[in-house]
């Protein structure tokens, strides 16, 4: 068999290359290309030890951890002691997760539990089933886009859970708590009063609001379009609201002034003592996940704390 120790070697050191990018992106360094490349040259000597008189050092624990250390050390050097053990638990995190699909996908297509031959066994602890170099060319950028967008997808989901609160709106006969999002890109304010406008999305919890105003919330146009204004249940309490969007200007939103808005924050509590309501049919997430959008302006109160 012949082995072409140059390709192995370029090989090893494109992806040790790959793993320190991906682990600098985790943790969100900004490294010199330089850096990610000397450290994966670091990394990829272990291949050419393998290869010389003390090929046996290669494959001792001690020696993985020695290259992986100076391979950290390379890439982002050392400011602080639990910075650098960061650093270094996530690469390992890298390798095992990118290493682990690798292996899942290859078993997964070629793995067979029953042999055409008896006296062969493609488990994973026979030489005799080697995952290919094509395969890992091929399957290593799929695994590594897989896992970096299946983590960005984890970190915004866990962004957006702490943004989450409860919402509890009351406006006369009506009253509902919803799980709601604070939205920092929310400016929306009373032009008069200057008090912020929380949007809440009914979507079948409209019970408890006149069928007028529903009627209204569904149509929000009618007030441009109608010449006359109409009576409405909860004129008293209306309020127009003007507001830009991309690609329109001078748009109008209708917000109620409530009884009461309470928000829950964890062990904190907020009673807004200033605030207004916009009703909307629209559904405001995807995954429903939140159903109001809450201005952060909110939640700059003094909080008291949760009973519950």
């Amino acid at each position: 068999m012949t082995l072409y120790l140059d390709v192995i070697w370029l090989l090893n050191w494109l992806f040790d290359c790959l793993l320190l990018y991906w682990t600098a992106i985790i943790l969100k360094r900004r490294v010199a290309l330089w850096r990610v490349c000397a450290g994966g040259l670091i990394g990829s000597l272990i291949i050419v030890l393998a290869f010389t008189p003390f090929y046996a050092m290669a494959d001792q624990f001690y020696m993985k951890i020695a290259f992986s250390l100076f391979m950290v050390l390379a890439t982002f050097g050392f400011i602080r002691f639990n910075l650098f053990l960061k650093s270094l638990a996530t690469l390992y995190f890298v390798t095992f997760l990118s290493g682990g699909i690798l292996l899942g996908l290859h078993y997964l297509f070629e793995y067979q539990i029953v042999s055409k031959n008896p006296g062969q066994y493609a488990g994973i602890n026979r030489f005799g089933d080697p995952v290919s170099w094509i395969f890992v060319m091929v399957g290593f950028p799929l695994a590594w886009q897989f896992s970096k967008r299946t983590l960005e997808g984890m970190e915004m989901a866990k962004l957006t859970h702490e943004q989450l609160v409860s919402v509890t709106v009351k406006v006369s006969e009506f009253e509902g708590t919803f799980q709601g999002l604070v939205d920092s890109g929310n400016q929306l304010y009373d032009p008069i009063t200057r008090s912020p406008v929380m949007i809440i999305s009914l979507s079948g919890d409209e019970a408890g609001i006149p069928s007028d105003m529903v009627e209204l919330f569904k149509n929000p146009d009618i007030l441009v379009r109608q010449e006359e204004q109409p009576e409405y249940t909860w004129t008293g309490r209306m309020r127009v609201i003007p507001y830009k969007v991309v690609g329109h200007e001078h748009q109008l939103l209708t917000a109620i002034k409530p009884d009461f808005i309470k928000i829950s924050q964890g062990e904190n509590e907020y009673q807004v003592k200033q605030g207004l309501v916009s009703f909307t049919f629209q559904q405001l997430s995807a995954d429903n996940s939140y159903q109001s959008i809450v201005h952060p302006k909110m939640l700059t109160g003094i909080p008291v704390k949760n009973a519950s």
